[in-house]
């Protein structure tokens, strides 16, 4: 199937209106695309912010009409006063908007455990639903105005064809920059599509596109509180089949890719592909170890080809496989180096291989390859280096 990627972000697909503002640290996003059929994934951490909780609630009929977001506070870890705030947000998008707000989903992204400064909230929600609007500019707004510590706006937009030949379209905006850890990551994610499925089978595919992209994303370890990703369809193009399933995968990945590149005070992002593995879920173990790996990470800061992180990672992943038989190798857009060839080293000092493996860590962007020679499964994960940045943009948060 023939993905090609076009301009829009949620706005691509026909109908779907969206607005977003900013006033200082505190910004909205709308997304409007009334009666669609929606579902979600949402984060599996205990502490879930009243948000989560909310449009759970929200969702649970397989219909949404209206998503509101904010960011600059996460509405967590605050009672019944933060459910009330935001059952106030989604109250403002429905009377702005004539709509019941059992319709509207809700999503909050920021500090923890801090009250929602909500009468500037519902300021900003009125403000954008005058400016709602099916454009590139208006999907372009509402992803800038969910961003916290993202140093550049996420947006994808695909058309392909159905097995049909139908044309459908997936649109979609994310954020997410630091406390990423596999079970999704904190990120917020909405998408958008033309395609004709029930809600059900919406859930379906968008839990294993999640698994294969956002679930193996690890920028930090941190789980966040109030991770959420909901795709809602206006149903006008052709019947669900394999290829939306593969479109969705695709552009999952793509946002998976670009919340890897700006991580919370990255200078260098990488991916790491797990091949030959005896099982997928071994495979998706290894990737996720090696990519989750504080001593990976700080090698690839420090631009050190070093293999032997990378293999203690895949051990103690609980993938199987025999040490003496992994191979591993380090690859830029312009080279690629074999420095462990079925458990024999080849980067040793003084050779080529370790030459040429120190230049490919100086690169903005690595591809860490990990044959474990024990069947035909592979998985990729994706991850960035931890660097002094990270450290000082954390421990300043919230002051």
């Amino acid at each position: 199937m023939e993905l090609r990627f076009i301009r829009g972000g949620v706005c691509a697909v026909d109908g779907v209106l969206a607005a977003g503002c900013r006033e200082g640290k505190y910004g909205v996003g709308l997304i409007i695309n009334r009666g669609s059929t929606a579902a979600a994934v949402f984060t599996s951490n205990r502490v879930r912010a009243e948000p989560v909780k909310l449009t759970e609630r929200v969702i649970a009929d397989g219909s949404i009409s209206a998503i509101v977001a904010n960011s600059g506070n996460a509405n967590c870890f605050t009672g019944r006063e933060g459910m009330d705030d935001a059952r106030r947000m989604a109250r403002k998008v429905a009377e702005s908007l004539s709509m019941d707000e059992s319709e509207v989903a809700v999503a909050s992204t920021g500090v923890i455990g801090r009250r929602m400064p909500i009468d500037k909230i519902e300021f900003l929600i009125q403000s954008a639903a005058a400016q709602l609007e099916n454009s590139e500019a208006a999907s372009g707004a509402l992803a800038e105005a969910i961003m916290t510590t993202d140093t550049f706006p996420k947006e994808v937009a695909v058309e392909f064809e159905l097995e049909t030949g139908e044309k459908a379209r997936i649109g979609a905006v994310a954020k997410g920059s630091g406390m990423i850890a596999p079970n999704m990551a904190t990120m917020l994610s909405f998408i958008t599509t033309d395609v004709d499925a029930s809600s059900s089978e919406l859930t379906e595919a968008l839990r294993v596109a999640v698994d294969e992209s956002f679930n193996m994303l690890i920028v930090d370890g941190d789980e966040s509180t109030n991770d959420m990703v909901i795709i809602s369809s206006t149903r006008t193009s052709g019947r669900i089949d394999s290829n939306f399933r593969e479109a969705l995968v695709a552009v999952c990945r793509e946002l998976a890719r670009m919340m890897a590149r700006d991580g919370e005070g990255v200078t260098k992002s990488f991916q790491v592909d797990v091949v030959n593995a005896g099982t997928h879920e071994d495979a998706k173990m290894a990737a996720r170890a090696i990519a989750g790996s504080s001593l990976v990470k700080t090698a690839i800061f420090g631009a050190d080809p070093n293999w032997g992180r990378i293999v203690a990672a895949a051990g103690y992943s609980g993938a199987e496989f025999d040490p003496e038989e992994i191979s591993v190798t380090l690859e830029s857009d312009s080279e690629s180096v074999v420095i462990v060839d079925h458990g024999d080293i080849l980067a040793f000092e003084g050779t080529e291989e370790l030459e040429t493996a120190e230049r490919v860590m100086t690169s903005k962007e690595i591809r860490i390859i990990v044959d474990l020679a024990a069947g035909d499964e592979s998985a990729t994960a994706y991850g960035c280096d931890l660097t002094y940045d990270y450290v000082r943009i954390n421990a300043e948060y919230t002051t």
